[in-house]
């Protein structure tokens, strides 16, 4: 297994260093850098690894389901209705009023508060 030791100016790398452009017609040739930085305790002082990872086509084994599809349109749906809802300034001062009232011991943010009311809102018209 290959060790990387970075410079001391360097402390840690984490992430992708080169990707693989997926557009390009050689795409398949190319390789990821991927550097990981392990901060768990351990007894090894190996923390840092680097991975090559090639272009892999993660293909689905089974169909989508009926269920799977029902869920996927209700997501879109619900996060288009917040985005319109967002921009409504005729619910927004009442909208934001509910939330404060709520936040407390409810959702922390206005999105999830207004997903939440979009999504009854469309659980009630597609039961």
């Amino acid at each position: 297994m290959a060790k990387v030791e970075y410079a001391d100016a360097i402390k840690t790398v984490s992430g992708a260093l080169t990707k693989i452009n997926k557009k390009s017609e050689h795409a398949a040739d190319q390789k990821m850098v991927l550097a990981t930085h392990r901060t768990a305790p351990t007894t090894s002082k190996a923390c840092s690894r680097l991975y090559l990872r090639g272009l892999s086509a993660v293909t689905r084994s089974t169909p989508v389901t009926s269920d799977e599809q029902a869920q996927r349109n209700k997501f879109a749906a619900v996060v288009r209705a917040v985005a319109v809802r967002r921009k409504n300034i005729s619910t927004i001062a009442s909208d934001m009023a509910a939330f404060n009232a709520q936040k407390e011991t409810g959702y922390k943010t206005f999105y999830q508060y207004l997903f939440h009311v979009c999504s009854d809102a469309y659980d009630q018209q597609n039961p």
